[in-house]
């Protein structure tokens, strides 16, 4: 009986064994066709975030560093609330060092510096937001909000073929 149980302990680590092989084949292989995301700049402009998003790239965040008041009357759909003075913290407390993070404030420059507090505190891929919500709402991209909501839909809201005709022209212009 005991030579059993050995042998059905002996069957149970090979196969064990066998399917931690077969987990890193895949997983390798997995990887070597996988493209990996290549960094993002310091600055960006609001086309690239936009894209990420119809494209449903994943791994990445929005923070908007404004005040909570602020954030509340409208902000780029998905971003968080994270207030500057809270900033460093929150991050730390929520997100991968390594994450794709991309900031706006009220400013270029309320931007910029939130971008520098976290390059300082670890954050490797960190870009702010050129021109923030008044950018991102002038290419049209999605926003939410007391005000947003009270915000009359845009001509091409509702008709996918004019947003993707109104994209493909944004695409075309140099930034």
């Amino acid at each position: 009986m005991e030579s059993d149980n050995n042998a059905t302990e002996s069957v149970k680590e090979t196969v064990s064994s066998a399917v931690d092989s077969a987990k890193k084949t895949v997983s390798s292989a997995v990887d070597a066709v996988t493209p990996s995301q290549p960094p993002i700049k310091s600055q960006t402009d609001v086309h690239v975030v936009k894209s990420r998003l119809e494209w449903g790239e994943p791994a990445f965040t929005i923070l908007d560093v404004r005040d909570r008041q602020t954030y509340n009357e409208g902000h780029i759909m998905g971003a968080l609330a994270t207030p500057i003075d809270q900033l460093v913290d929150r991050a730390t407390s929520s997100l991968s060092k390594d994450r794709d993070i991309y900031v706006y404030g009220d400013s270029d420059e309320q931007s910029a510096e939130a971008a520098q507090s976290l390059r300082n505190a670890g954050f490797v891929h960190v870009s702010l937001l050129k021109g923030g919500l008044a950018a991102w709402k002038a290419i049209g991209g999605p926003t939410e909000g007391i005000v947003e909501a009270k915000t009359p839909a845009g001509a091409d809201d509702y008709n996918v073929v004019a947003r993707l005709q109104n994209h493909a022209e944004t695409q075309k212009k140099s930034v």
